[in-house]
């Protein structure tokens, strides 16, 4: 087993409490299916979000997911011009067999531009 870092993003449509929890449950979900995760095999996670989006905590929708007991983490995003506005991204710490090559990296609903390159 192994500690691997996973990475993603997702746009939000409108800064609203239930949208940006609605969109943080999307990203989470898909991290875990994807990597084939269970809750136990988080170490932590930290969100970042870009300053437009402030009606709610990403790790809230993580909590109602069930990660109470994992340590969350919520930080401001850069603001360097001309970077995608309503964004909301994560790096979970996880045990893992999965080789570094093998892990997914998840970016949603429009997200997917800010790393092509890893993009699932």
């Amino acid at each position: 087993m192994s500690v691997r870092a996973v990475r993603g993003a997702v746009q939000v449509d409108v800064d609203e409490r239930e949208e940006v929890l609605a969109r943080t449950r999307d990203l989470v979900s898909e991290v875990i299916s994807a990597n084939e995760l269970t809750l136990d095999d988080f170490i932590s996670v930290i969100f970042t979000s870009t300053a437009d989006l402030v009606s709610e905590f990403p790790a809230v929708a993580a909590r109602e997911l069930g990660m109470g007991d994992v340590p969350l983490m919520c930080a401001r995003e850069l603001e360097i011009e001309g970077s995608m506005p309503r964004v909301i991204r994560l790096m979970a710490h996880v045990e893992t067999s999965r080789t570094r090559a093998q892990v997914k990296h998840v970016y949603l609903n429009g997200a997917q531009a800010l790393r092509r390159d890893i993009a699932q």
